[in-house]
């Protein structure tokens, strides 16, 4: 099945989504023949104002201001959007919705569910994109593309993609997910990482390699030895060395009391990852 109903969150405070991330976000839908739905969300700042807070700081000023500075973003971010749509050919349409501010995230996950590929830019000096993209990676049973703008992503379409497997069930999500994307690349390569899990072993991937013939990928096996580097460091080393357009991989973590333990290798995508990347879990 195509990947058809594709989703993108456009951030709105404290740090707008970016025209970059914006342009190589309609990239990728035209890359993959999708319709592109662009969501931008107006916070609104659930904070009681008082008297004294009032007098101090003018509280209720600061208020009002974030959530002005947000719609203002929202329109913004929605106005290249639709442009780049026009000027890209691609289908779509531009939702602009309220949400708490500390919800939003929540929000993006509950959307995500009825997509078939949700789109989070990672941009910003603060750490609200991280949580929307962890939200909707754990939360809404749907894949996730996360990237970083700038860096023209997707400019020359999906032509070469990694997978990375380690023969867990996230990976299998991830890679069966990810097989509307691979039937279009020109160029597959399933990547595991030997010595960095016992379960991570030589000649895991033929099966993986199988399943992807059976639906008309070819697909080459590179297996790469940790030698002790942790996992983001050897799959950053194997990406720079073969430059894909996009890296599929497994996400895995889990819940603990309010905070998200991310596996080591979900946790550097997110946080330092420079290849675009589609997680599952």
């Amino acid at each position: 099945m195509a990947l058809k109903d594709l989703l993108l969150h456009l951030d709105s405070y404290p740090d707008p989504t970016t025209a970059p991330a914006i342009d190589e976000a309609v990239a990728f839908a035209r890359a993959v023949h999708g319709e592109l739905t662009g969501l931008a969300f107006q916070i609104s700042v659930p904070l009681e104002s008082n008297r004294l807070a009032d007098w101090f700081v003018d509280l209720s000023g600061l208020i009002r201001e974030a959530e002005g500075r947000s719609l203002e973003a929202c329109h913004a971010g929605l106005e290249r959007f639709r442009a780049d749509l026009a000027a890209g050919g691609v289908k779509g349409e531009a939702i602009l919705q309220r949400a708490d501010f500390f919800n939003v995230a929540d929000e993006v996950a509950r959307r995500a569910r009825t997509r078939d590929l949700t789109i989070v830019p990672l941009t910003g000096r603060v750490n609200g994109h991280l949580d929307v993209a962890q939200s909707a990676i754990f939360g809404s049973g749907r894949p996730v593309l996360v990237y970083r703008p700038g860096e023209k992503a997707f400019a020359h379409g999906v032509r070469k993609v990694a997978v990375a497997w380690d023969g867990g069930r996230s990976a299998a999500r991830a890679l069966a997910e990810a097989l509307p994307i691979l039937a279009l690349a020109g160029e597959v390569r399933i990547v595991t990482v030997l010595g960095e899990k016992p379960s991570a072993t030589a000649g895991l991937a033929e099966d993986a390699r199988r399943h992807l013939s059976v639906h008309g990928v070819d697909a080459t096996i590179d297996e790469v030895e940790a030698r002790g580097r942790r996992i983001g460091s050897a799959l950053d080393d194997y990406l720079a060395q073969h430059r894909p357009d996009l890296l599929v991989m497994g996400a895995y973590g889990h819940s603990r009391i309010r905070e998200f333990v991310l596996g080591g290798a979900t946790e550097h995508a997110l946080a330092a990852g420079r290849t675009p990347t589609l997680l599952a879990h």
